[in-house]
């Protein structure tokens, strides 16, 4: 029997239009897992290019790796920075 090859599966493959990755941020905030949306917004992070953004947020890549890492408890600060530097906004709306 020939051996199948099954590669990893990598969400920030996906995550290449701005639909795709608003339609995952969304669903990582109405989830309510502050953990799942913290990897979220890492994936997303990945898919932009991690340098691009540890420059816009006036991050370290490697303090940026780790304030997006599982189980890590960032900022709020560090949370605006990096969706900011998405070209994303954090808005409330309570009309609904």
């Amino acid at each position: 029997m020939p051996k199948v090859k099954v590669s990893k599966f990598k969400i920030t493959e996906y995550l290449d239009n701005e639909m795709m990755i608003e339609e995952f941020l969304n669903n990582a905030l109405e989830e309510g897992n502050t953990e799942d949306l913290i990897g979220a917004i890492g994936h997303i992070a990945k898919a932009k290019g991690m340098t691009n953004i540890a420059k816009q947020t006036g991050m370290s890549r490697p303090s940026l790796y780790k304030a997006l890492a599982k189980g890590s408890k960032p900022q709020f600060e560090t949370i605006h920075k990096v969706i900011k530097a998405l070209g994303g906004n954090l808005n409330v709306d309570m009309g609904q």
